[in-house]
């Protein structure tokens, strides 16, 4: 497991070359995990990353009953034939947001059951709201508790949901709460995000009709659990994740480096190149066609050294098609090496721009306006330091990317966090010509 290397060793200021593929998706992984436990019959999740939120959720999945196996990157899952929450693995379940969705398909397991409260990036107020909100109008009532929630309903209904906001994970909760109810159900206001678009496909597999996939409006009609057959094998392959190619992107910027990041799920960063190109760089598109899944636009990437300038206007992230969410953080690291002032506004966290601040560690000069607003001054000559990987995936990564960039040797602390997300970093920057170890 990668929780071997618990620390970064980076000797940074060296150009970056060559060519990386773009690994598969953590957010997809990870929901399509849950929308396994709607499946009476084995599943094979093929080209599965090997990261610490898919090890959690398979130890919580192990927990309650279900054969989980490895084969290489692909991952069976065989359900028990009644799956038992008394024995779930709080430790592992606490320690990922990603047990929230859990919630959907455990109400055709259970008109009754509890949780245990999640956990995760360490990014501030994260409500729940939106899962109850959406949940309770199929007539689902949860009650929050100090350290778990608790789930009941009298009769699942078809019905139409408004979400507050269009939220990935409260999105698909309510796909895989109306994928097992009989009749049409509609989820408006919904995201149109890559891991949504994965569930969608996956759904498909079981029968479920789900029209409007990559829109703000999903109509379902679901299929009941009860004509699921045990016999029944399904396999479905991991699209790429867009945020593992914005890493890369994100790298190259930095270091003024010539890379190719191959395979990359164009819709999901288009908006993001178009931020870089008004910035300043020089790169081009090449399509290659479709992820496994017949959804995910895959396309190559060709990124050329360039000198940036700042943006002219805020950069914020909003729902799909916009500048992603889990995107938004690089633009911190890319804003150290534009020249001017970038305005960074990351409204939905009240903690995460507090860590864009760590770069200042590296050599960066920042501003904080507020906790959700950051002003970043470049161009900054960066140079090593000592760190210690914040709580949370995206900010993390971006200190490490600073740390290639960054002049003389740098160490990355407790890296638990980058490891949640990202499989193999070493070995795959190795190949692209950075000098970086990992240490126990």
């Amino acid at each position: 497991m990668q929780s071997e290397n618990k620390n970064f060793i980076v000797d940074g200021g060296y150009q970056l070359s060559g060519s990386i593929v773009t690994n598969r998706s953590k957010n997809g992984a990870v929901a399509l995990l849950a929308a396994s436990l709607l499946h009476k019959g084995t599943t094979t999740l093929k080209k599965m990353p090997k990261i610490e939120e898919v090890h959690r959720l398979i130890e919580v999945l192990q927990s309650i009953g279900v054969t989980v196996l490895w084969d290489d990157h692909d991952v069976i899952i065989t359900p028990p034939k009644k799956i038992s929450l008394e024995t779930i693995d709080i430790a592992a379940a606490v320690r990922t947001r990603s047990i929230l969705m859990f919630i959907g398909p455990l109400l055709h397991h259970f008109s009754s059951f509890t949780i245990p409260q999640s956990g995760g990036c360490t990014l501030g107020l994260r409500s729940v709201r939106q899962h109850l909100w959406a949940l309770e109008r199929f007539g689902v009532k949860i009650e929050t508790q100090s350290d778990h929630y608790q789930i009941s309903f009298d009769t699942l209904k078809p019905e139409t949901v408004i979400l507050y906001e269009a939220s990935d994970t409260a999105t698909i909760n309510s796909l895989l709460a109306a994928a097992r109810i009989p009749g049409t159900s509609v989820i408006r206001y919904a995201s149109a995000n890559y891991q949504v678009q994965e569930v969608c496909g996956f759904l498909k597999l079981l029968g479920v009709k789900i029209e409007g996939i990559g829109t703000s409006t999903l109509i379902v009609t679901g299929v009941p659990f009860e004509n699921d057959s045990e016999s029944t094998t399904l396999t479905y392959t991991v699209a790429e994740d867009p945020t593992d190619a914005m890493f890369f992107i994100a790298a190259a910027v930095t270091t003024y480096s010539a890379l190719i990041v191959e395979k990359a799920p164009i819709e999901f960063l288009e908006v993001e190149l178009n931020v870089l190109e008004k910035m300043g760089l020089h790169y081009a598109v090449h399509p290659v066609g479709f992820s496994e899944n017949g959804i995910t636009k895959l396309a190559d990437i060709v990124l050329e050294p360039s000198d940036l300038v700042a943006f002219p206007e805020k950069i914020h992230a909003r729902p799909y098609p916009a500048l992603n969410i889990d995107n938004l953080p690089f633009f911190a690291v890319i804003a150290t090496q534009a020249e001017g002032t970038t305005l960074i506004h990351d409204w939905s966290y009240e903690k995460r721009a507090i860590y864009y601040t760590e770069l200042d560690r590296l050599g960066a000069e920042t501003l904080l306006l507020d906790p959700h607003r950051i002003q970043i001054v470049g161009a900054s000559h960066l140079r090593g330091a000592e760190l210690v990987c914040p709580p949370a995936l995206r900010p993390a990564t971006i200190l490490l990317i600073g740390m290639l960039a960054a002049e003389g040797r740098s160490i990355l602390r407790n890296i638990y966090s980058i490891n949640r997300g990202y499989e193999d970093l070493v070995p795959r920057l190795e190949s692209i010509g950075a000098h970086i170890k990992g240490l126990g």
